[in-house]
């Protein structure tokens, strides 16, 4: 087991999850850090947050240290990480955080589970395609981003799911939602995709908002007055 400390936080990760460059990355504390600092740019005290992608739990402990961990639910589809989120989250005081196990394809959920592709590393799980290996295909809950919004009611939501993103942007957003960060992947999709993200966050009275978005991490934040 590696143990890591950044801004505060100490984590933990099984050897097994790590390679020698996202161990230099925890070790030397830029481990997501472009997603720490559009968080921490947008978090406010009791703001609701929903994250896509959990990883290791070090975003969802950030949000919960500055919006209270009863406000934050993250959702991760790695079975094998569901141990090392909960480590990390009772670590760091935020036990109270809201871990939900399943991937998210979708607006719909559905009770037909979904095939995960589980990689070995622990930032490169996705949905399984025809790339994936059977022997790291897992079957795990089918989620639907419509009710997890309905349900959790975020003010932000934070998502980095490797590609699966290309399938939640069919349909307007509530507008309970204020502010949305995501890492892209362009390397899953065409840039049409991207383009239909930014015009269903359009359509949703939401525009990009600079400050925040860098590289591949891209924000949006409601139109004032909306």
């Amino acid at each position: 087991m590696a143990e890591f400390e950044i801004g505060g936080l100490r984590l933990e990760v099984p050897d097994a999850h790590l390679n020698d460059r996202i161990r230099a990355k925890l070790a030397a504390g830029g481990y997501e850090g472009h997603e720490a600092r559009a968080a921490l740019m947008r978090l406010r005290e009791g703001q609701r947050v929903l994250e896509l992608g959990s990883g290791i739990g070090y975003i969802a402990c950030l949000c919960a240290r500055v919006a209270g961990a009863e406000n934050v639910t993250t959702v991760e589809a790695n079975p094998g990480l569901l141990p090392v989120i909960a480590g990390n989250l009772a670590r760091n005081g935020c036990g109270a955080v809201t871990v939900l196990h399943g991937a998210v394809g979708g607006m719909e959920g559905g009770d037909t589970p979904l095939a995960f592709d589980a990689a070995r590393s622990f930032w490169a799980g996705h949905i399984a395609d025809e790339a994936s290996a059977s022997e790291r295909v897992v079957e795990v809950p089918r989620l639907g981003l419509g009710d997890l919004l309905a349900d959790t009611r975020p003010g932000l939501v934070i998502m980095d799911i490797e590609g699966a993103e290309a399938h939640l942007f069919d349909a307007p957003w509530p507008d309970h939602v204020r502010h949305v960060m995501m890492e892209l992947h362009p390397g899953r999709y065409p840039d049409t995709v991207i383009r239909r993200i930014v015009d269903c966050m359009s359509a949703s009275g939401l525009t990009y908002d600079p400050g925040p978005s860098r590289g591949r991490i891209l924000c949006f934040r409601r139109v004032r007055g909306r």
